[in-house]
Formats: C-alpha cells, structure tokens, sequence
C-alpha cells in the first residue's frame, strides 16, 4: 500500500489564512498528502502568507532561508509560498530564492493538485491569477471529520475600499462574495460535524452581497439547528447598515461582540487614509450599536504614526478611545506596503511613533483591564472547546470572547456552560459553574 505524502503548512495572519489552510490541505488530500506539524518530516512545505504586517516579505525571505538546508539535504522535498506575499511578489520569490517549487495567490489555490503534479514532474509552477471562477466550487467537500465546535468560514473576499495604507485590494483583488446557499450548505455540514460556533470571515465582511446583505445571511444561519452562536469579521463602518445594526439587537445567535476598526480618531488623517467617514460619525455609529445592543464589547483596530500624523492628531485618537472604550483594540506602528498610496509619503520619527504606539497600548490595555474585572459575579455562557491543564479544568470563550477558564466542569467539549465569573486575569476570566 502506497504511503501518504506528508504536507506541513505554517500559516501567517489572520483568520481567513487560517481557513484557507484547511482548505489548501483538503485540496491535497486527494493528491495523497496527510498533514503533519513536522516541517523536518514533511514532503511538501507550504508557508500560507501575509502581507499586513511590516516587512512581511522580508520575513517570509528570511523562513525559506531556514528551510533551504531541508530542501539540500532531501532534494525531493517540495516548498510552495502561498497566499498575500505569493500575489505580491510572484516569480520574484523564485528568483530570490530557488528552493521553491511553487507559488500560488490567495485566488487560486484551488488549482494546488494541478500546481502539485507538475512540480512532481520537475517543473515549477507559479500562479496569482485572479481567475474567474469561483475557486470554492473547484474545492472537494471537506471530509466528514469531527470538527472543532468553532470554526471560521470565509463569505467574502478583497475590498473595494484602497485605503491608503493596505494592499488587500492589489492581493486579494475586488470585493467577491460567495453565495448564500453555498455558504448555508457549508455551515450546515460543520454543524454536522460538530461544529457550534462560525465566524463569517471576509477583508469587508459587513459589504457582503452574496444574493443577501450579511444581516440576511445571519437570520439563515440562525434557523440552522445546531448552530447556537455566530459572529463576523472585519468591518468597514461605511458598511455597517440598519439591518445589521438591527440584527444584532434582534438575533441571540448572534454574539455580543463587534470588530469595527476605526484606524485613527483624526478627521485628517482618516481623510489621509481615504477612510471615508470621520470620527464624529463613527461615534454615532457606535451609539446606533449600543441602543440596538447595549451589552456589546467592541474591538477596533488603530494605526498610530501615519504619515502627517501630529501630536494634536493622535491626541484625538486617544480621546476617541477615552469614549469608546474597547474590550479589544488591535494598535500597530505604521509601516510602508509598497505599492500603496502612502508608500510615497514621509514617515513620522520612529522614537515618536514608537512612544505613540505605548501611550496607546496603555490606555487600550487599562480600559480592556476594567472590562474584564466589571465581568467579576456576572454569569456567562461558556462554549466548551478544550481541556485546561488542571484536572477538572476546562477552557472556552464567553459570548463577549472572553477567555473562560472554568473550575471542576463535569462539561463535555461542545458544551455550552452557564457559568459565574469569580476572578479576572491579565487576558482570561476564571470561573465556576451556576
């Protein structure tokens, strides 16, 4: 009997990445390839990229630098650079660095088998097309596995927005969503497989216009039986409709929790970015959302020395999150994506960046601190999703997404526990059983 190929798949970013992982190793499995989390034991290598975070290229250089002894001492070992980085750099990867075999975009890793067959063959292969069929028909149906009782599914793919700073447009392309139905169909198989939890995932979800708006979307997937709890991810405010604002004070299965980045709290550096909407009106999207769901924990993510941005301007941005209060915030120095409109201009000092981003970091931190401690003596329901290390001791998210540790649970993984918090930590809340 033939022994399988071994695929090792390190993954970079965010969740969408994550989802596209699987699917990569789902669409290899029918060319014979089982994963392993051993790159040394691996017969094909595959870095699933991302191009937000700063010098991610660079990066990716630096990895395949590590894997060539690999590639040297097995000739036969095949290494593929996929997703964000892959459409971005393109034959560039294989030029710098001639130990890979194959290169594909984000767009089109369902041609993986056919990529697979002809590198086998002693051929490279390179493709970032943005092909237009749709690559999630040419994907097989995931096998009918167990799953995990959460589990990412991507609706919708590129933005239409070209902020400033971001290169989803030019890497991911235009804003594609997948239809209603075939994303119903595939959360009805998750839930078959045990799966209680989805997080619709999308570069702009909330523009989702797969036959439906998202707020359509999320009335179907609340009629699926099984499926107790949805959330979205990421945001644009521009897309943040009535219905869905509705939506979240008129769906239970629809969690407490909302990522809405906002990216700066400066008219003229929003203006800069190309954001389109300014602080005031994102404030008063907010409030929209509060009346709608006044137990709501917000998240956002926030630039902080972009380029023009004076003192005067991040204090606005520090007086926005004084109001909002985020149980989550995602801050980042502001780093140069080639490519991009704002590649061009000139960079803040990097000392006054840096000592931006801390003076952020602290206020975000305090406020997601007092969020978490106000939860003490409030009861939440828990999804189960996995052991503690103590006996007794299981772990789980709370419908706001908090780490829940809970004491002596008799729960099953899959569970949905009705419990007290007794203690917050530093990035978790413990907890006991109603």
């Amino acid at each position: 009997m033939t022994q399988p190929k071994k695929l090792f798949i390190k993954t970079y970013g965010c969740q969408m990445n994550v989802y596209d992982s699987e699917r990569m190793a789902e669409s290899l499995g029918g060319q014979g390839y089982v994963t392993t989390d051993r790159a040394d034991d691996a017969d094909m290598i595959l870095l699933n990229t991302c191009h937000i975070r700063e010098k991610a290229a660079e990066k990716v250089y630096s990895e395949l630098g590590r894997l060539k002894p690999l590639k040297d001492a097995r000739p036969d070992l095949k290494i593929g650079v996929a997703g964000c980085v892959a459409q971005a750099e393109g034959e560039e990867i294989m030029r710098r660095q001639p130990a890979v075999d194959l290169v594909v975009g984000p767009q089109s890793y369902h041609r993986l088998p056919e990529m697979e067959a002809k590198v086998q063959g002693g051929q490279s292969a390179l493709d970032t097309d943005f092909p237009a069929e749709d690559k999630f028909d040419h994907l097989k149906g995931r096998p009918k596995a167990k799953r995990a009782p959460a589990a990412f599914l991507t609706v919708q793919e590129g933005c239409d927005k070209f902020c400033a700073f971001c290169v989803v447009p030019y890497t991911r392309g235009a804003e594609v969503s997948r239809p209603a139905e075939k994303v119903l169909d595939e959360a009805r198989d998750l839930v078959e497989r045990g799966v209680r939890e989805v997080t619709l995932l999308g570069q702009n979800v909330n523009a989702y216009h797969g036959g439906m708006t998202l707020a359509g979307l999320i009335r179907a997937l609340a009629k699926i039986d099984g499926l107790e709890r949805i959330r979205y991810t990421t945001s644009h405010p521009n897309d943040m409709g009535d219905d869905l604002i509705a939506a979240h004070g008129e769906v239970p299965e629809l969690m407490p929790y909302l990522h809405l980045p906002v990216q700066s709290g400066s008219d003229h550096i929003l203006k800069r970015m190309n954001r389109s909407h300014t602080a005031e009106s994102y404030l008063k999207l907010l409030e929209r959302i509060r009346e709608a769901r006044p137990d709501i924990v917000l998240s956002g993510d926030f630039i902080v020395g972009f380029p023009e941005e004076t003192e005067a301007d991040f204090e606005a941005t520090m007086e926005l999150v004084r109001q909002v209060r985020y149980g989550y915030a995602y801050s980042f120095k502001y780093s140069t994506r080639p490519g991009t409109p704002a590649a061009e201009r000139p960079l803040v000092d990097p000392a006054v960046a840096d000592d931006r981003l801390q003076r952020l970091q602290g206020l975000i931190t305090q406020h997601q601190q007092e969020i978490q401690q106000s939860m003490v003596g409030r009861e939440v329901s828990v999804l189960v999703e996995k052991k503690g290390r103590l006996p007794g001791q299981m772990l789980g998210k709370s419908e706001y997404l908090h780490a829940v540790h809970i004491e002596d649970s008799t729960a099953q993984i899959g569970d949905i526990q009705r419990v007290r918090v007794t203690e917050a930590k530093t990035n978790s809340l413990a907890a006991v059983l109603v």
